[in-house]
């Protein structure tokens, strides 16, 4: 069966400003680096195959911050960058309410082509990768759009709020994905509790 841990990258200071990023490349801040070496903590106690991340530099750092832990092979795969906002990149919540009130972002990638690129990344990982265990590093709206899917619309986009470095696990069951569990963060409370 193949295993899939979708990781949300680590914290970078827009996501602090509650701004959405997109494909606005931009790096982890010290919080962001630091919540990847938790999450690696995380991830030792299970045998892994292979790191697959977005090639932003959020999402790439966090992969290799965890893979200097786990020691994997590890390879990008452009499909799952994140969506591309357009002319809301780089704006806070309020200042797209403001701005678009309807919610539609000039310039901003088609939610089925978006669909559609995810839904070929996720192939390629299950022809490639058959009954391995796959860490794949990504972003929320990638990861939510992904539960998405998989839930009929009962989760994700629009209605889930992934921490950053949250753990969500989707497995191939002989036709589909299902969704195990998701949203998980777990490893990041014990290394705040302190234990």
């Amino acid at each position: 069966m193949t295993t899939i841990c979708l990781v949300r990258h680590g914290e970078t200071d827009w996501n602090v400003q509650g701004k959405i990023q997109g494909k606005t490349d931009i790096p982890l801040n010290a919080e962001g680096i630091k919540q990847a070496m938790r999450c690696a903590h995380g991830l030792t106690d299970a045998n892994w195959d292979i790191i697959i991340t977005s090639p932003l530099k959020r999402a790439k750092r966090t992969a290799e911050l965890i893979n200097e832990t786990l020691q994997l092979p590890l390879m990008e795969m452009p499909q799952f960058e994140e969506k591309h906002f357009g002319d809301a990149e780089g704006m806070t919540y309020e200042e797209r309410a403001l701005t678009f009130p309807d919610r539609h972002y000039p310039n901003q990638e088609d939610n089925q082509l978006f669909a559609e690129r995810l839904s070929s990344g996720l192939e390629i990982i299950h022809e490639r990768f058959k009954n391995k265990r796959v860490l794949l590093v990504s972003h929320g709206g990638v990861i939510n759009a992904l539960l998405g899917t998989l839930s009929n619309g009962e989760i994700g986009s629009g209605k889930t709020r992934l921490l950053n470095t949250s753990f969500s696990h989707i497995q191939f069951d002989q036709t589909n994905w299902v969704i195990k569990n998701y949203n998980q963060v777990s490893h990041l409370e014990k290394e705040m509790s302190g234990t």
